[in-house]
Formats: C-alpha cells, structure tokens, sequence
C-alpha cells in the first residue's frame, strides 16, 4: 500500500516493546511515507536515537527545547506536519499523561497540539493494563477520538502471562493504512462481499469444492474497509489470514453461505458476491466413509440455493454485484447473468486468460453493467479490488437524493484581506456553500463529512483560506433532486 506524500510520526516511549519499532520505521519507509520519530527519555534506555535517525533520514527528537537547528517551534511544526500520530510502546505513565492533558515532554506536548488521527498501542504488565485506572484513562482516550489498538496476549517480558503485549509490526501497520492510506469515500456504506470456495460434504471423509482461495473477496473487503465502509466479509475455508477491520463470518458449504447472506441482505447497501458458490452438492451425504469397491461409483447431486438468483428480484435499492468465471463466452454469459439476476453490476474473467483464475495475485477483469462492458488491464487484485469499489461508488447514487447540512456553525475560518474591510465583516456575511452534486455523494443514507466552500459576501478583497468540512445528512428515499447550501 502506498503512503507516499504522508507523514507518519512514531511516538516511542520506554517500554520493552520499543525496540519493535524500528522495524515498523522501516516498513513506513519502504512504502514511501516520511516518518519522523520522537522518543521519550526512558525510550532511549531500550533503544538509540541514532537507531531511528538513520532509518528514517530525520532527527529524532527527545528534548523539548531542542531546535534542531531550525528557526521554528519544533513541537507545533511536527504536530502540523503530522498526517496521523501512532505512539507505540504506550506505557501507561505516557496514556495517563495524554488522557488529562499533561505535555511535560516532547510527546506529550506535540500529541496535544497535533489535530490530526492519534493510535495508541498499549504495551506494559498486565497487571498495570488491568488497573482500573489504566483501563479508565484508555476510555478517557476513546472518548477524545484516540485509536486504541488491543493488546495481544502472551509470555511478557516479565514471564507473566496474559494481556499487555505489543501487536506485531504488521498489525501496527494495518492501523496506520487505515488512517491515511485511502480517503474514506466509502464511509457510511454497509457493505457484504462473499469470498472463497464451498465444501459440500459427500461422506464424513470426503468433500465437493472447487480451486477458489478467496483472495479476489479478501482483497475487496480489505479495500471497502480501507476506504471507511462498514464490511462483512463472509467467507468458506481459505488460508488467508483474517481481514482487519470487518465482521468476519466464516461458513462451510453453499447453504450456510445462502443463510449468512440472506439474513444480512436487508441490512446491506452493496453485496459484492466474489465468492466460488457449489452449483450442487451431494443429493445424500453419507453417514461412514464410502468404501471404494471394484466398479464405478455414480454420486447423485442437487441443486443448491442460488442466493443471487433469490435475492435479486427482492432488492429494495441495493447494489447487487456478481461474479463471472467462465472458459468459454464470457460477454454472452455474463451479461445473461446481470439480466436474469437482476443484477447492477457482473465483474467477469475468463479462466483461461494469462494472469487471471485462482490462486494468483493478479487478475484480468471485465465490468459488465446496464450501460455495456469495460475491460481492464492486467492488474494485481488489490488494484482491480479499488477499481470495483470506484465502479460501484459512481453508479451507486440514485436520483432523487437530498442533502441537508447539519453543521450550524464552523469555528475559526482563517480570513485574509484589507484590514479595513475584515473590521466591517460580520459573520453573516460569511457562508458556508456544498457542492452536493452525485458525484459528491458517498453515501446512500445517512451522514457525510462533506468539503465545503468559504464564501464571502460584501467584501470582494476579501477571501478565506484552508480547508473545511461540514457534517450533511444524506437521504435518498425522499424523492427530490439532490441540492447543496
């Protein structure tokens, strides 16, 4: 995942775990973010600032008062320049500090100035983790918008067992790509993406499925998680490591998937249907193992329920997305299956194309929607996983949405301009406008952080400068044209 063009600041305090994060320093760097480290006092007793400086190419910044050779207040320079703060090992002396608002170190201090996403990983005794007073001042931190991340369970360095271990490297990463690595244009969307195989059972033994490992689904709900949505992934047996950041419901055979997805439906705006579902299963699944014996052995199979056929005709405005595997026909077929299955969108690929089918890292797509078809390049399916979230998100806004601004009033709008004619404004003269065009709208129902435009009314020299957002309910049941204000 790329984070070129963020900062990443790495707040490291003196715990045991700190020596972890140099390899999390590498990894930012290797993805291209600018990573800059400040460490507490304690911090450099496990681990040297030379360690950080010559991983990330920067200072690492310990003393307060330290300028670093610069003409600027360092602490509030890298509060700005921070696009989001993760402080691992967090011991429970520096979260007690940021939960009430003590700056008495470099940390502190910048963690307090800075506006932009804070993580906090915990990291210490589990007997210091369990105290009531740690556990209050975490929640203090939730209820002040900080990312916790849980704790992993274990041998600690102290040889205790239990809670108070630092996550792996990559776990840490995960919360960092969260953050900042997508814009969150997918926030306030339910989405349901089915991935993997079936096994239909045929004895106790043995078992129907096909060749799916269900990195094409994996790869969708680790986006649409990235990009904000709220994700269900609803998966059969596969070897993948689970997707952060989502409900995870396993299944086994094509009935139980139908249930899992049938009993959501409603609840869902999109359902992405990556997953390889059995067409049929064994008519009679034996009790003991079959025995093999001279002969042939014919097995009667059955139909199983076809979940999109079923919940197609019944959709009450969700977008419905299918999958298409074939060897043979690939157009007719799958514009076939978006027609019978009342379907919004089929993403179809051909088996028997290089770089495409189970089991790779790649794919070969084709988006087939009402409106025709488009093919794409040979892709990794990361990338194909963001371009069917970008396809669905620019046909998923209906019309008839209205838009209705909930935010009453924006705080310290920066405003530059004659000195005599910021005197003679007065704040109705400053509006907030929202441009809620479709292609604006992210959402299918319910709030959204939309940009907003400054506008000044009576003072032509006058102008506001940065960036502001505003909250907006989305309604697209009301059956009016969509409008900005």
């Amino acid at each position: 995942m790329d984070l070129k063009g963020k900062c990443v600041l790495l707040g490291v305090s003196g715990g045991i775990a700190a020596y972890k994060m140099a390899n999390v320093a590498s990894a930012l760097r290797k993805l291209g973010a600018d990573v800059e480290v400040i460490m507490t006092k304690n911090a450099t007793q496990f681990i040297t600032p030379i360690t950080f400086e010559t991983l990330t190419g920067h200072k690492c910044m310990v003393d307060t008062f330290d300028r670093d050779f610069k003409f600027e207040v360092t602490h509030i320079s890298l509060a700005k320049k921070a696009d989001v703060i993760l402080v691992a090992p967090a011991t429970a002396n520096v979260i007690a500090k940021m939960a009430h608002g003590i700056a008495d170190d470099m940390l502190t201090t910048v963690v307090l100035a800075a506006k932009c996403p804070k993580l906090v990983s915990p990291a210490m005794n589990t007997g210091m983790l369990e105290n009531p007073i740690t556990q209050d001042n975490i929640a203090t931190l939730e209820k002040y918008g900080f990312t916790v991340i849980p704790s992993e369970s274990g041998v600690l360095a102290c040889k205790d067992v239990g809670s108070g271990r630092l996550p792996k490297e990559e776990v840490l990463l995960d919360y960092i790509f969260r953050a900042i690595a997508k814009p969150k244009d997918l926030a306030g969307l339910r989405i349901a993406v089915t991935a993997g195989p079936t096994q239909e059972p045929l004895d106790p033994v043995r078992y129907l499925t096909n060749h799916s490992t269900g990195k094409m689904g994996y790869a969708v709900a680790r986006a649409a998680a990235m990009r904000g949505a709220d994700v269900t992934l609803i998966h059969g047996p596969t070897a993948l490591q689970p997707v952060r950041f989502t409900e995870d419901v396993p299944i086994t055979t094509a009935q139980q998937m139908y249930e899992a997805v049938t009993s959501r439906f409603d609840e869902m705006d999109v359902l992405v249907m990556a997953a390889a579902v059995a067409d049929y299963r064994p008519a009679a699944v034996a009790d003991d193992k079959i025995k093999k014996k001279d002969g042939d052995l014919s097995i009667a199979v059955e139909r199983t329920p076809d979940i999109l056929g079923t919940i197609g005709p019944k959709k009450k405005g969700q977008f419905l997305c299918g999958f298409s595997m074939e060897t043979r026909d690939m157009l007719a077929n799958s514009s076939a299956k978006l027609e019978k299955k009342n379907l919004d969108m089929v993403v179809a690929n051909n088996l028997k194309v290089a770089g495409a089918g189970f089991g790779v890292d790649t794919n070969v797509v084709t988006f087939i929607t009402p409106d025709g078809a488009r093919e794409l390049p040979l892709m990794s399916k990361d990338d194909v996983a963001d371009a069917i979230l970008d396809e669905i998100r620019a046909i998923n806004v209906p019309a008839g949405t209205t838009v209705d601004i909930t935010t009453q009033r924006i705080n310290n709008v920066v405003l530059v301009g004659r000195a005599e004619d910021l005197e003679d404004l007065s704040t109705a003269s400053v509006m907030a406008q929202v441009d809620a065009s479709q292609e604006k709208i992210s959402v299918r129902k319910g709030q959204q952080a939309m940009e907003a435009k400054i506008i000044i009314s009576g003072a032509p020299s006058v102008f506001a400068v940065g960036r502001y957002q505003v909250l907006c309910d989305i309604n697209t049941d009301a059956g009016a044209s969509s409008q900005g204000g």
